[in-house]
């Protein structure tokens, strides 16, 4: 089915695509229209699911916890304080290794009270344990979801998975959506089955105390698992090209004229967008120009980092977010997967930050500077 769709609603199509059968929620904007639309969905009978209406954020992750080791394929979404009060249980899930899909409709974080768009809520919590996977438009959200679910639930993974939509400049915006057939998903998608379900018939135990002795044991097989999702991430993009037309890059980065570029950008979610036109326009003028769209931010693709900006001469890394009291997190990032590789410029651009406008203008300024041995700031 292919029509204009807001993108939250796309993302509701994908959960509905998908069969979860138990949806924690709670609402919080600008997330609200997702878990509305999949209410409507199951009031109309379109799924088959049980949504539990719970008394906070902190509620809907636990109630994660409890749905998916019940052997529940689940599913939530939330966004900025609402990850926040979140905080506490999101380790705990991909700590007991639990596959959830939960999408954040990216928000800024208070105070002072701001419900627009930057990656703050996120970004913060690119240290717990979540895979994270951000989108550019409404269909790659929509297919995000479905890819998301896939990865999650992978033998060899077995890690829950953030789909993340900037605020508003992608949650509240309409744009064309192919909405694929039931029966495709369902060949693409396998039914939920996990190994270790709570079951009275036959006992197990989940979240026993690891002391000192095998603590570090078990961090050591989570990270062995999130880093080999990288190669599952991919996989499960390339299935997916074959299985409906559409693919991301690898599925960690995608790649925006960047087979002759000297110069380029690097950013996550609908600031790609603004930066493919700021590339053409440069491009006009011959200037080699390109962009590098981060898709997965954790696990981060540093190998893939490295062999792509291998032949630039600066790179510009555009921060929605900033880590007080020291510089942007996706620039601290880059900046130490490069660091004795490659040798370019790398300038970091804080931008964005509680719903501002990043503007073409901005982006041009960026690449501009790159090509002049200057530049990094604040763009307003």
């Amino acid at each position: 089915m292919k029509g204009i769709f807001e993108a939250s609603l796309a993302i509701a199509h994908g959960v509905r695509l998908s069969r979860p059968q138990v949806i924690p929620m709670y609402p919080i904007t600008p997330q609200t229209h997702i878990v509305e639309r999949l209410a409507d969905m199951i009031n109309d009978g379109d799924l088959d699911a049980e949504m539990i209406h719970v008394e906070s954020e902190h509620s809907a992750c636990s109630a994660l916890i409890g749905s998916v080791a019940a052997g529940s394929r689940s599913f939530t979404a939330t966004a900025s304080q609402g990850l926040a009060y979140m905080y506490e249980i999101l380790p705990i899930i991909s700590g007991l290794r639990l596959p959830a899909v939960m999408a954040v409709a990216n928000r800024s974080l208070s105070a002072p009270l701001n419900i627009w768009n930057d990656h703050a809520d996120a970004v913060s919590a690119r240290d717990q344990g979540w895979i994270q996977l951000w989108a550019e438009s409404s269909q790659e959200a929509l297919d995000s979801v479905i890819q998301a679910v896939k990865i999650s639930e992978d033998r060899g993974v077995l890690l829950p998975v953030m789909v993340n939509l900037d605020g508003f400049t992608l949650s509240h915006v309409w744009e064309p959506v192919d909405i694929p057939e039931q029966k495709e998903v369902d060949k693409f998608l396998p039914k939920f089955k996990f190994d270790f379900v709570l079951d009275p018939n036959k006992p197990v135990s989940i979240g026993n105390v690891a002391t000192p002795d095998t603590f570090m044991e078990f961090r050591e097989l989570q990270e062995k698992a999130m880093q080999d999702s990288r190669v599952v991430v991919k996989k499960v993009n390339d299935d997916y090209k074959k299985a409906f037309g559409r693919g991301y890059g690898d599925g960690l980065l995608e790649l925006y004229e960047m087979k002759d570029a000297e110069f380029a950008v690097i950013g996550m979610g609908t600031l790609c967008g603004t930066a493919r036109v700021a590339v053409d326009n440069l491009r006009k003028k011959g200037i080699k120009a390109g962009l590098i769209k981060l898709r997965c931010l954790r696990p981060f693709p540093e190998e893939e980092l490295v062999k792509v900006t291998k032949n630039l001469k600066g790179l510009g890394v555009l921060d929605r977010h900033i880590s007080l009291g020291f510089e942007g997190p996706l620039y601290t990032d880059i900046k130490s997967s490069l660091y004795g590789k490659n040798d370019l410029q790398v300038n970091s651009y804080i931008a964005g930050l509680g719903g501002r406008d990043i503007k073409v203008g901005h982006i041009e300024k960026a690449l501009t500077d790159l090509t002049k041995g200057s530049g990094g700031g604040w763009l307003k």
